[in-house]
Parts: structure tokens; C-alpha cells; sequence
């Protein structure tokens, strides 16, 4: 058995690899044809320009990302490939003769595919995230500043006696927020405060805003001073400017980040402690919930690749080429790919229930893997 287990995984091992080695070189050629159009720009405020190296690193910052998400597809393909030259050679024919049973092959396989989860939880968990940041903070400083849309992003967060609505413009690389603003209101959601901030930096559960100018409700009263008054009758409006002033908030450099970028480029205990902002604070956690799950469901797809790859060595070839089995291989990996995605699209549109949403296409590769292993190697 150790003889049987070290032909196979040497040979896996070092097919997956080529796979991936092949992908990864593909799109990061991809990913560099896409960065030629943004060089020679330059930063607005210090005039630094996005030159050839600069797009080469950022490239190598998003190959972690792209690892993790071509990984269960090379597992498919060179497992496929290997099945099927075993098939081919009779190789295998001659293993089954030598004690090798479906349910052995199936522990074989299921154990190499372990290996490949970990390698994409690790992977998807800490080095992607790391990677994706400093590759957009890397973008953001020689081609300007990290936002979204024409207001930035909005967060919320409930305290004792108030509760908060920020609006962060924008990130900068040296992950300083600018264009802050921040709403205070009371219980009854009577509006207490509004202060507005140059820039703020995040220090331990607080933020430091920089040049500050807080609008304070003091007492309720007509709307007859042409100053000092709020417009709207509500009260007695002072306002200060302060050179800085700490803020102190759970809302954390990773929150604000993932209201900024990608939500599936954060790490898995990220995102579940955006969530429970989110659901803390009365906001839509649905989108985020999704991607939680399929955090936690994606490196678990290694093992039904490998459990789809088992079939292919019971079938008979006997000449010919084995091309039309390994673009079979990819073609799936393809519907795989697209199915996850469309799951987490449509598990957001229909409110689907988020662990639902992001294990449905690997149920279903599951059972498709578990048929075509019923039917090609139990049953024959």
C-alpha cells in the first residue's frame, strides 16, 4: 500500500501542480496585458508615477488570490489526467488486480484531496487577503486614493446612549480615511451631533480625527437667531473646531476596508466579525453572510474534484489520446466555477439562506460525483 499510495500521489502531486503552474501563468499574463493602460499615470497629489514594475508587483500581489481560485479546478484537471493515463497504460487495471478496491481508491483520493483544502483555507484565509490589500493600497498610491461610488462608504454602529452613521470617503495606502462624517443620534433618533473630519487615523477602539469640526445640539428652540440656531427649529446648534479629537468606536480598519473592497478577498474571521456589526447595528448582513459561508465551503470543493476525477480510471481505453477526457475535466471545472458564482448571486437576489447559498454547487457536484461513482465503478 505505501508503494500504491506513493505512485499515486507523486504523480497527482506533480500534475496538479503543472496545472496550476500553467493557470497562474495565464491569468497573471492576462492581469499584466490589463495594467498596460495604466502606465505612465500619475498621482494627483505627489505626481508618482505607475510605471512597468510597479504593474509586474501588483500582478504577483494578485496571484495568491487567483491561486485560491483556480486551486479545485487543477486539482479536477490533473486528477483527471492522472486517472486517465492509469486507465490508459492498464496501469490501474493492474493496481485493482493488486488489492486496490473503489472504496481504498476512494480514501486514497479523499486524503490527497485534505491536503489541497488546507493548502486553499491557508491560502484564502491569510495570504490572499494580505495580498489583495497591498496590492490595491500599492494601485491606490501612484493612481489615486481607494472609494466607491461618489459618496464612499457608509457604516453604523449602535453605543450606550447613541447610536452612529459614518461616511468614510475615501482610503489612502497609508491607511489613513479621509472625508469622515459622522452622525450622532440619540435613542429616539433625534440627531445629537455632526462632526466632520479632514482625515482620521485608527488607534487602539478609537479613531483619531484630524482638523474637526463638531455641530452639537444643545437645547430645543424657535428658529428665530440668524446664527447659532438650527435651521430647523430642533435646537440650539454649537459649533467648535478642534485641531484633533479621539473617537472612540468598535468600527475597525477591517470593517471600513470591507466596505471599501471586495468582501471576498477578506479572511474568514474578518468577515464574521463584520457580520456581527452589521446584524448588531439593524443593517443587511445578507451579502457578507454568503461570502462567509463560501469561505468556509470553497476549500471543502478540493475533495469533491477529486471524488469527480475517481471515475475516469475505471473507464476503457485502450488507444487514442486522452485530451478528450482532460477537456472534459476542464469543462467542468469551467461549470463549476460559474455555478459557484451564479449560486452567490442569486442566493443574494432571492434571500436565500446564506449556507444554502454558498454549499449548493458543491452539493450538487457531490451527488453528480457520487452517481457517476455508482454507476462506473460499484456497478460495472
Amino acid at each position: 500500500m505505501k508503494t500504491l499510495r506513493k505512485l499515486i500521489y507523486g504523480e497527482t502531486f506533480l500534475s496538479i501542480a503543472l496545472v496550476t503552474f500553467g493557470f497562474l501563468t495565464l491569468f497573471t499574463f492576462f492581469d499584466l496585458v490589463d495594467e498596460l493602460q495604466n502606465l505612465g499615470r500619475s498621482n494627483p497629489v505627489d505626481g508618482a508615477t505607475y510605471q512597468m514594475r510597479h504593474a509586474l508587483l501588483y500582478v504577483t500581489l494578485l496571484a495568491p488570490s487567483r491561486l485560491y481560485e483556480l486551486l479545485p479546478i487543477s486539482v479536477l484537471i490533473g486528477t483527471i489526467f492522472v486517472m486517465a493515463r492509469l486507465a490508459q497504460s492498464s496501469e490501474y487495471t493492474i493496481l485493482r488486480t493488486s488489492g486496490l478496491d473503489p472504496w481504498r481508491a476512494l480514501r486514497l483520493l479523499l486524503t490527497l484531496g485534505s491536503v489541497f483544502v488546507a493548502l486553499a483555507f491557508a491560502v484564502g484565509d491569510y495570504v490572499a487577503p494580505a495580498a489583495d490589500k497591498a496590492s490595491q493600497l500599492l494601485k491606490a498610491r501612484y493612481l489615486g486614493r481607494i472609494t466607491i461610488g461618489q459618496t464612499g462608504a457608509w457604516l453604523r454602529e449602535r453605543q450606550d446612549t447613541a447610536s452612529y452613521v459614518v461616511n468614510v470617503r475615501a482610503l489612502t495606502p497609508n491607511n489613513t480615511m479621509q472625508g469622515i462624517e459622522i452622525h450622532a443620534f440619540d435613542p429616539q433618533g433625534r440627531m445629537k451631533a455632526l462632526m466632520q473630519a479632514r482625515e482620521a487615523r485608527f488607534a487602539d477602539e478609537a479613531w483619531m480625527l484630524e482638523d474637526v469640526q463638531i455641530s452639537e445640539v444643545k437645547a430645543p428652540g424657535p428658529a428665530t437667531s440668524a446664527s447659532g440656531l438650527n435651521p430647523t427649529g430642533t435646537g440650539l446648534m454649537e459649533r467648535k473646531t478642534l485641531q484633533s479629537f479621539k473617537w472612540y468606536t468598535a468600527i475597525s480598519g477591517e470593517m471600513v476596508a470591507a466596505a471599501l473592497l471586495r468582501p471576498d478577498r477578506m479572511g474568514t474571521i474578518d468577515l464574521f466579525s463584520y457580520i456581527r456589526h452589521l446584524k448588531s447595528n439593524g443593517q443587511n448582513a445578507q451579502r457578507y453572510e454568503i461570502e462567509f459561508w463560501k469561505k468556509v465551503f470553497y476549500p471543502l470543493s478540493c475533495l469533491v474534484m477529486v471524488m469527480l476525477a475517481l471515475p475516469f480510471a475505471y473507464l476503457h481505453m485502450r488507444s487514442g489520446g486522452i485530451s478528450g477526457y482532460v477537456f472534459a475535466g476542464v469543462m467542468i471545472g469551467i461549470s463549476f466555477f460559474l455555478m459557484n458564482n451564479l449560486a452567490v448571486y442569486m442566493g443574494n437576489l432571492q434571500q436565500w439562506q446564506p449556507w444554502l447559498a454558498a454549499a449548493l454547487p458543491g452539493l450538487l457536484y457531490t451527488s453528480a460525483s457520487m452517481a457517476a461513482f455508482g454507476w462506473l465503478v460499484l456497478r460495472r
